[in-house]
């Protein structure tokens, strides 16, 4: 028995893979064992299914979105991840530089300058510093 509808699934993997890359996908569910593996896929299929899966907001619109809760948050390993899924969705380096000079002001500066560490990595790995 299934805790999540497949329909949802198909389409959360389908959407995380635009995203997220399908290599890193598809390591992330082959790497899943029998603790993780629920999680795995109940959250294919209801973050990136549903929350995800409908044309209300735009994927570039959610990722940039993503990068600014993330960022507040302070959790810089998914903020890295999500810098790179933003970038596959259309957001650009300056769009990512104006996400974190808001993150600097509703979050403070010490979150913003983790997070264009974090975007300089991306970028940098991506070819796309200009200097």
């Amino acid at each position: 028995m299934s805790i999540f509808d497949e329909d949802l699934f198909l389409k959360g993997l389908a959407q995380r893979k635009a995203t997220l890359g399908a290599q890193y996908v598809e390591a992330s569910l082959d790497n899943a064992d029998g603790f993780t593996r629920p999680f795995q896929e109940a959250m294919t299929a209801w973050c990136w299914g549903f929350g995800w899966g409908d044309d209300v907001i735009d994927v570039k619109t959610r990722s940039m979105m993503n990068l600014s809760m993330i960022g507040a948050l302070g959790k810089m390993t998914e903020w890295e991840l999500h810098c790179k899924g933003a970038l596959n969705n259309g957001v650009s380096p300056e769009e990512i530089r104006a996400i974190i000079h808001v993150i600097a002001i509703y979050c403070g500066l010490p979150q913003a300058l983790e997070c264009f560490r974090a975007a300089r990595k991306v970028l940098d790995a991506e070819g796309l510093l200009d200097g």
